[in-house]
């Protein structure tokens, strides 16, 4: 885990060492980790926003010879056939791989129930928000599927949602990401973006914690007639 957060939060070192050390091989691996992200139920903590606006901004520097458009073609088939993916997963298996003995305990049930319930509230509209909130999105096409949302009609809302989280990502960091104000604060950015796109969850989550629950007055109302 503490591997994990040092290179989430320092994710555009890593990414130049892995330049440095694999060259074009750098995009199939980033592919792999948006894919991984997106399509694997059991793995919704990889980065994703911050990723793609760290590639995106060394991508702006000739120094490391990456092409942004590259990238962006990358992430968008990255994030599209793991969304496909992931609710493939969800429409043959759906309940029983929570359920199961061993991916069970690999799979944030919270999480899942959370991700349901914001489909539920949503609708198919939900597919298109859930990615631009981490974790969330993970497990969007799961609940989508699990929920009997037909294929035919979420791959539209998911080719907008991922053009659109691609498109953003990557211009924010291409356009950005070289600043010299950014790149003196990087880490402070990423946790910014972390921030930024929880803050939907967390409102959420207080919302459903401090709510209070809706009292029903008809009994009493009858039971005043009544008398």
């Amino acid at each position: 885990m503490a591997t994990l957060i040092d290179f989430i939060l320092h994710i555009d070192v890593h990414i130049i060492q892995i330049v440095n050390q694999f060259g074009d091989w750098t995009y199939l691996i980033l592919f792999a980790i948006i894919f991984i992200e997106t399509g694997a139920v059991i793995l919704p903590f990889l980065p994703g926003d911050s990723l793609l606006f760290a590639a995106s901004a060394i991508a702006a520097d000739p120094r490391y010879n990456l092409n942004i458009w590259v990238f962006a073609i990358v992430f968008l088939v990255a994030c599209l056939s793991g969304d496909s993916l992931n609710f493939l997963i969800g429409h043959k298996i759906g309940k029983s791989l929570s359920n199961h003995s061993l991916f069970g305990r690999l799979i944030n049930k919270e999480s899942l129930a959370k991700s349901e319930a914001f489909f539920e509230k949503h609708g198919a509209p939900a597919i298109i928000l859930a990615r631009f909130m981490p974790i969330i999105r993970t497990f969007a096409p799961f609940a989508a599927a699990g929920s009997g949302f037909p294929y035919r009609r979420f791959i539209p809302y998911s080719i907008i949602g991922c053009l659109s989280w691609v498109t953003l990502c990557c211009a924010c960091g291409y356009f950005f990401g070289n600043l010299p104000f950014v790149q003196e604060h990087f880490s402070v950015i990423i946790l910014g973006i972390i921030f930024v796109t929880l803050i939907p969850a967390i409102a959420g989550y207080l919302k459903s914690k401090f709510q209070k629950p809706q009292t029903n007055p008809q009994p009493q109302q009858a039971q005043e007639e009544k008398d």
